[in-house]
Parts: structure tokens; C-alpha cells; sequence
């Protein structure tokens, strides 16, 4: 059984299989499902926001060359911006409208589904190469 890391078994599975450039998102409990996407949908725990989960699970198995947030978050959701800033500080951030987001999100290996109820909680991370 595994210990440390991401430890839903599904994300971890979409992880492992991802390549550079891949796309993983990670939405709030309001992001809007589009029928056209083909990537699984995982849920974590309604109780788990955004800015507690994910990111930092995924960080000691995935390498993120660059994060992809709605360009409203800066003034929408301040704190989880500056939080995103601070923990991919080696990182590429980008921003894209919400709707542009949502639209990218359709090439992503996987959504994985939070709890988070603030505005524009939602990222996009590009897969980087580990060498």
C-alpha cells in the first residue's frame, strides 16, 4: 500500500502515465463539465479544497514545467493565486480567460474534482521532462 505521494489509486495511474507535454487539471466542486471531454473524471473529497490537495500530493511524482490558471483568479481569488505563485516559484505560471481554460481542459489526461467552493479555483498542470 502506498505511503506518501498521490494516494488515489486512479490519479496515480493517470500520473504515471503522462509525458511531457500532457495536461492534468484540477477543478472546483463548480467547474463546468463539458460533454466533449474524453478524460476521466475523478473526485476527491467534497471536504477538500483546491489550495490543501493535489498539487502538493502530485509534486513528489510529477514533475510540472508549467501551471495554468484563469486569468480571474488574480482578482477573484487573491490568496489562492498568491499561494500557486509561491509554491511553483520554479515554475512557469500562465493565465488564460476562465473559458479558455475550460476549453484547454479538454486535452487534459485527467480532471481531478475538489471540494473547493472559491471563485476560479482551477488549474491546469503541463507535465515537464525530468531530466
Amino acid at each position: 500500500m502506498k505511503r506518501i505521494g498521490t494516494l488515489n489509486s486512479r490519479v496515480s495511474a493517470v500520473v504515471a502515465q503522462m509525458g511531457h507535454p500532457d495536461l492534468i487539471a484540477i477543478v472546483d466542486l463548480t467547474f463546468l463539465l463539458l460533454p466533449l471531454w474524453s478524460a476521466p473524471i475523478l473526485r476527491s473529497s467534497q471536504a477538500c479544497p483546491v489550495s490543501s490537495m493535489s498539487w502538493k500530493s502530485l509534486s513528489p511524482e510529477f514533475c510540472v514545467e508549467e501551471v495554468i490558471v484563469a486569468t480571474e483568479m488574480r482578482s477573484q481569488n487573491p490568496e489562492l493565486h498568491s499561494k500557486l505563485a509561491k509554491d511553483f516559484r520554479d515554475v512557469r505560471l500562465s493565465e488564460a480567460s476562465h473559458e479558455e481554460l475550460k476549453l484547454r481542459s479538454a486535452s487534459c489526461k485527467a480532471i481531478v474534482g475538489t471540494g473547493e467552493c472559491k471563485p476560479y479555483a482551477n488549474i491546469l498542470l503541463r507535465s515537464g521532462a525530468t531530466f
